[in-house]
């Protein structure tokens, strides 16, 4: 059965060159960057509406008119998208911020928002005749590619750094995926997927590096102003390592504003990096419009040790255009941010989400964020998959020992 997808061509976000749809597609031929999918958003608009989107399923799907997959048959799908967009009231009290929300990616399949981009790049990889496929990953990337892979029925090729998280590693290797440890980053591991893609018959699904991860990540944008009443927020904080989610709701929201969905009103694009591998922000705050790669890149948050970045110009000019701004934070201050969000809000999310949390507290703190902005931090993984971080010297209780009640009493006095 033919979906309602309204694609067009795929156009160079940097040179404007027009490329086919129907084969598979990484980069720009012409220029080598970064090639985005273009719709009918005229004809999208005739049957994407508020009043048939409401009787559709709530997963990333219902946006299908603006989605790149042709056949629903290729749709490879384990419940994406959907995620609940909670409101804080501790945390937003503490923090001094009136209307604080959290977007919780780490409901996704897998844990994170990966699993939007994966699904569709997996779907699209499927639909236009991929047989093996290759990431280069610092970790949840990696295990949503795997997943995917393994219903789509495709050999998965993963490389990652030999420091990634085990629990990651562990995903990758039952999904059935071909699991490569690589002693280096994130782009040491890219390298090896470039150099030999063209020797094993790999279809490279690198961040940016084709062109449908982003159309799945903007669908973060698409669910967030549906669930606002199509409009958007104030602010939005984000975590960035490659960027594509930037990338991808900016995108949504001027294909939102085309379709008459929302106004011209932009959120401001908040850039949070780690101090240790904060390529972005070097470049935001230098004025360049591309980010040098970060050397010796180091941090605990192993989806924010991303040392360069091919659309760094798309998530610098998103920046820019929105009046927001790009900050970092220390692992330390992250792994505040994790605490935070869990004391206040029950919330138990990745230390990429830690360094949005408290990303969004220093910028109150400065002056940027005011009482009444509408801020949205993006929560993009569970912390479900760090627990090696959290380190705690717990109490050992005796059962039979005379004195219990005073051994808690002074755990709980020493946690006060």
């Amino acid at each position: 059965m033919r979906s309602p997808s309204t694609l067009t061509v795929l156009e160079c976000s940097f040179c404007g060159a027009i490329h086919p749809v129907d084969h598979l597609a990484t980069v720009c031929s012409i220029c080598g960057k970064v090639l985005l999918a273009r719709y009918d958003l005229d004809a999208a608009a005739q049957t994407m509406t508020p009043a048939h989107l409401a009787t559709r399923p709530w997963t990333m799907w219902r946006y299908a008119e603006m989605l790149p997959v042709q056949h629903l048959s290729n749709v490879v799908t384990l419940g994406e998208g959907g995620t609940p967009l909670l409101r804080t009231h501790a945390l937003a009290t503490v923090f001094g911020l009136n209307n604080l929300l959290v977007k919780d990616e780490g409901q996704n399949p897998t844990g994170s928002f990966k699993a939007r981009g994966l699904g569709m790049a997996i779907s699209r990889a499927k639909e236009l005749g991929a047989s093996s496929i290759a990431i280069p990953s610092a970790g949840n990337a990696a295990s949503a590619m795997a997943a995917y892979a393994a219903q789509a029925k495709l050999e998965a090729f993963v490389f990652m750094p030999a420091d990634a998280p085990e629990v990651t590693k562990a995903e990758c290797s039952t999904y059935g995926a071909y699991v490569f440890l690589v002693d280096g980053l994130i782009n040491d591991a890219g390298k090896i997927v470039r150099e030999m893609t063209a020797h094993f018959g790999w279809f490279d699904v690198s961040t940016l590096k084709e062109p449908y991860r982003a159309e799945g990540k903007k669908t973060m944008g698409l669910e967030l102003a549906e669930q606002l009443g199509w409009r958007v927020p104030d602010v939005i904080v984000y975590p960035t390592g490659g960027g594509t989610g930037i990338v991808g709701m900016w995108k949504a929201f001027d294909e939102l504003e085309t379709m008459g969905l929302i106004g011209s009103k932009r959120p401001k694009m908040v850039v949070v990096q780690a101090e240790h591998c904060a390529p972005i922000v070097r470049a935001f705050h230098s004025g360049a419009r591309h980010a040098a790669i970060w050397h010796d890149a180091a941090t605990v948050a192993a989806g924010l040790r991303v040392p360069i970045a091919i659309g760094d110009y798309l998530i610098l000019d998103a920046v820019r255009a929105s009046g927001g701004t790009a900050l970092t934070v220390t692992d330390a201050e992250m792994m505040e941010g994790v605490r935070y969000a869990a004391t206040q809000e029950g919330l138990f999310v990745s230390p990429e989400a830690g360094a949005a949390v408290i990303g969004a507290k220093k910028l109150r703190e400065c002056g940027f964020l005011h009482p009444d902005d509408e801020v949205v931090i993006f929560s993009t993984g569970t912390g479900m998959k760090h627990t090696d971080l959290i380190h705690v010297d717990y109490a050992v209780l005796d059962p039979h020992a005379t004195d219990l009640h005073a051994a808690i009493a002074r755990v709980v006095a020493r946690h006060r």
